[in-house]
């Protein structure tokens, strides 16, 4: 944003150490949505781009948009796409989109006697918004029982009160990414990501630890099936109940024998694929954003991205994401930075002179390069150079491309 020509003054809210190099940060909650609302009256903000979904599913959007504000991002009933699980699937019975055979629980009764319909593995998600960890896989019926009783007894908060029961799909999965103005909608980039906690794929399930973009596995012929199959339908039925959807659609997509399938979706662009996304973008991204937000997006100027791969490696704090150990100092940052790597931060404070680990996703160390072999190399030599005691990485972001890429 603070890149684009016609962005003239950048407001974060509340910012973090990464972002003060960029932008003028406020001290204003993302979900202190009284407290945004009148930083943008007392300020004549003209537009206003929602990153996080918490305020989105809240109404941010609406409010602002009541106010005569253009805003990134969808109102708080499209929003539902990602507040609740179970809208989305029965938005995708309506419309005849493609996705794993579910059922909506609302009691640990009903689902324990509803497991009897599904194979296993089976996957049991909270229903609400549980910063990407919502989700569990379950290999045995065992499994399976415990996180339904745990996901009603709290383990998500008031996200599990009611929960999505799914079939397991079996395929790769990527994540694709569309902008919408409410009526036309356009593609906006692929990427990978690495949703389980360990390398090679073991462990809980994250908010993501790490992504490469774009994916190759979803070629021209899968991306157009995604846009026809997946996004249109569902930036069709939303708009003719009433609800267009004005933002990002990041979906989550398994790609089956069948062909793509829709896991889920975000109302953001998502972390850490964000971060790989905006490396390789090339154009105004204020001015497209404008456009999606102003129902401008048919006379626009399409999205064009670098060639190269982006890579990204998020460095967590140790006990992540069970209990991250916050207020370890970092050091090294600018050394990490250098030959054109970029560490974002995520989970991070400014202490006196020093920052700090203060989430559980702390930094996302990204790279460029010709191949995902060659981005994967610079974003690790980047990781070695920076000092976080209280920090660890997967090393083996990327491996499903770079172990094809050697083929």
């Amino acid at each position: 944003m603070a890149q684009s020509p016609s962005c003239a003054k950048l407001y974060a809210a509340p910012g973090n150490p990464g972002i003060e190099a960029h932008a003028e940060c406020v001290a204003i909650a993302a979900d202190d949505l009284d407290g945004l609302i009148a930083f943008v009256k007392a300020h004549g903000i003209d537009f206003v781009v929602v990153g996080p979904e918490a305020p989105l599913v809240a109404g941010l959007a609406d409010r602002l948009r009541a106010l005569g504000v253009a805003v990134f991002g969808p109102g708080a009933a499209a929003a539902r796409l990602e507040g609740s699980k179970g809208f989305t699937k029965d938005l995708c019975a309506r419309a005849g989109i493609p996705t794993a055979a579910y059922v909506r629980c609302t009691s640990a009764e009903e689902a324990l006697a509803l497991l009897d319909g599904f194979s296993i593995p089976v996957v049991i998600k909270a229903d609400g918004l549980a910063a990407g960890k919502g989700v569990i896989i379950a290999e045995t019926r065992t499994e399976a029982e415990a996180a339904v009783v745990e996901m009603f007894d709290g383990m998500f908060g008031g996200a599990g009160a009611e929960i999505v029961i799914e079939e397991f799909m079996t395929g790769e999965e990527a994540s694709f990414f569309a902008l919408s103005d409410g009526t036309d909608v356009i593609a906006f980039g692929s990427a990978q990501d690495h949703k389980r906690v360990g390398d090679g794929d073991v462990g809980p399930n994250t908010g993501g630890m790490g992504a490469y973009s774009p994916a190759p596995v979803l070629t021209t012929d899968l991306e157009a099936q995604v846009m026809d199959r997946i996004i249109r339908p569902t930036v069709a039925t939303l708009a003719s109940e009433g609800t267009p959807y004005i933002g990002v659609l990041f979906a989550g997509l398994m790609l089956t024998d069948a062909g793509p399938k829709l896991i889920e979706y975000n109302a953001r662009f998502g972390d850490p694929e964000c971060q790989v996304l905006m490396m390789r973008y090339a154009g105004d991204l204020a001015a497209l954003l404008y456009a999606a937000s102003t129902s401008a997006l048919a006379s626009a100027i399409p999205p064009a991205f670098a060639s190269d791969y982006a890579l990204t490696i998020v460095m967590a704090a140790n006990g992540y994401p069970a209990s991250p150990e916050k207020g370890g100092a970092i050091h090294g940052i600018a050394d990490a930075e250098a030959g054109g790597v970029r560490v974002f931060h995520a989970g991070t404070v400014r202490e006196s002179s020093q920052i700090v680990a203060a989430g559980g996703r702390v930094l996302n160390v990204t790279a460029t390069g010709r191949t995902v072999t060659e981005a994967q190399a610079r974003a690790y030599a980047a990781v070695d150079k920076l000092d976080f005691k209280t920090g660890f990485c997967r090393r083996d972001i990327g491996w499903r491309e770079v172990a094809r890429e050697a083929e």
